[in-house]
């Protein structure tokens, strides 16, 4: 029996995500995003499609680095405009039954008790169908933006973060006990305040000491996604996360990747394959390889290098202006995201790149592999990366809005179908349900289930 792929959409709330220069092309409609019809029929196209969940990125700040200025992203319009993407959910939710949303938010710049009553908020109108993607934020600009003199220190980050999740289990898992809701009209009481507790938390980053003000949601703690792809972000993700994002441009490198995650994982107490993993990917599929490929080529002329070269400044921290493009990238450590660099030049030692070849290479995509081809080509390259690298599934890049996915629901997907490699219907239940098949909450050994009001570490 094939392993069955996974499926979550890619998206950001603005007109360039990963594919700088296509919404100019005469039938794309990126510019759509302002458009709340935009999203629902997206929803709808991946909810037919059985997408586990459209993973909504997001970032704080603007692509700044390349010059040392935000023209060039301003210019091509790389991640700027970029609306909150927050709003988007319960407006997709309600379009739909069974889709999944993960949704990005920053620990940098705001309380945890704020972003767990948001958090819990989406959690319950979409019926429990709500993940978040942890971020630290690694952008200078954001840090500037939001009132601090510099970014903090990439481990620093992760450091604070880790506390951050101890205050935000607190309130999500111990301060409504189980049985606290009453909502017994007859009586008169909604809540009973004995099963009720005020969290108390007074640590090096964060003091706390209050009763959390929403009721408990149906999953209480969203399902955690993280996406960091350094030391310090793998070991963040083997304590916290149940699903991991990670890209890389080879397949060696994403095998690498996820033999570490699995390792790390076993590490912090768990089984190694707790999390589920979904590798970066973008699709070009049509009813025959040859129409695929004519796109692609279109798709590659029309490829803004000027867009591709501020975001990949941007991941780096590295002003990329100042490289020939014939120059090697090289590693080094940064305030920025480090897995970004390491993705093209740590990663895989058996490829390397030049300035140019990155630039190109992610102007498409980003940092994930793109797969050309009719169906059968499609669904054959997609088995084999699943096969070679252990990966659970693929969050999946656009190029053009809205064919990329139109094509993968109409094309792929029943293709995969037919080999018994994708499901055929959604499972019941939460959006942990549907992923991980073990109840609506956190369950031991993770560590936010010592949380619950009565465990070790409540």
């Amino acid at each position: 029996m094939p392993s069955q792929i996974r499926f979550n959409a890619f998206m950001m709330n603005c007109v360039v995500h990963l594919a700088p220069g296509q919404w100019t092309a005469p039938d794309d409609n990126s510019v759509g995003y302002l458009d709340p019809g935009y999203w629902v029929d997206l929803a709808k196209v991946l909810e037919k499609g059985l997408f586990d969940g459209i993973f909504l990125g997001d970032i704080t700040g603007i692509y700044d680095v390349l010059g040392d200025s935000a023209d060039t992203a301003l210019r091509t319009a790389a991640q700027v405009p970029m609306n909150d993407p927050v709003p988007l959910v319960p407006l997709m939710a309600h379009a739909t039954r069974h889709l999944g949303f993960g949704v990005t938010v920053s620990v940098a710049y705001e309380a945890p008790y704020l972003l767990a009553r948001r958090l819990t908020t989406l959690d319950h109108l979409s019926g429990g169908r709500v993940a978040w993607n942890i971020v630290t934020s690694y952008l200078e600009s954001g840090a500037r933006s939001l009132g601090q003199r510099e970014l903090r220190a990439h481990d620093e980050r992760y450091e604070r973060a880790d506390e951050y999740l101890e205050v935000c289990y607190k309130l999500w898992e111990g301060s409504w006990e189980d049985g606290a809701l009453q909502r017994d009209a007859q009586r008169g009481v909604y809540a009973d305040p004995a099963r009720i507790h005020a969290i108390k938390h007074d640590g090096r980053h964060f003091q706390l000491d209050g009763v959390f003000q929403c009721e408990p949601s149906p999953q209480r703690t969203p399902v955690l996604f993280q996406a960091g792809g350094s030391a310090r972000g793998t070991q963040f993700a083997a304590r916290h996360a149940e699903c991991i994002f990670v890209g890389a441009p080879t397949r060696n490198g994403l095998r690498k990747s996820v033999q570490t995650l699995r390792a790390e994982l076993e590490e912090a107490g768990r089984a190694p394959d707790s999390a589920q993993v979904y590798a970066m990917l973008t699709v070009i599929v049509d009813e025959t390889g040859e129409k695929a490929q004519a796109r692609y080529a279109t798709y590659k002329q029309r490829a803004s290098y000027e867009g591709a070269l501020a975001l990949l400044s941007g991941w780096t921290g590295i002003d990329l202006s100042g490289y020939a493009p014939d120059d090697t990238l090289t590693y080094v450590d940064t305030k920025a995201g480090q897995s970004a660099l390491a993705s093209f030049s740590k990663l895989d030692p058996e490829r390397v790149w030049t300035v140019r070849d990155a630039v190109e290479f992610v102007a498409i995509g980003g940092r994930g592999p793109v797969v050309v081809g009719d169906p059968v080509q499609v669904a054959d390259e997609l088995q084999a990366w699943m096969e070679d690298t252990g990966i659970d599934g693929f969050n999946l890049a656009w190029v053009e809005s809205p064919r990329t996915f139109h094509d993968i629901v109409e094309y792929l997907v029943p293709e995969l179908q037919r080999r018994g490699a994708y499901k055929t219907s959604y499972a019941e239940g939460t959006l942990r349900e549907k992923l991980l098949g073990n109840g609506a909450r956190l369950q031991a050994p993770h560590i936010g289930a010592r949380f619950r009001h009565g465990g070790d570490a409540a």
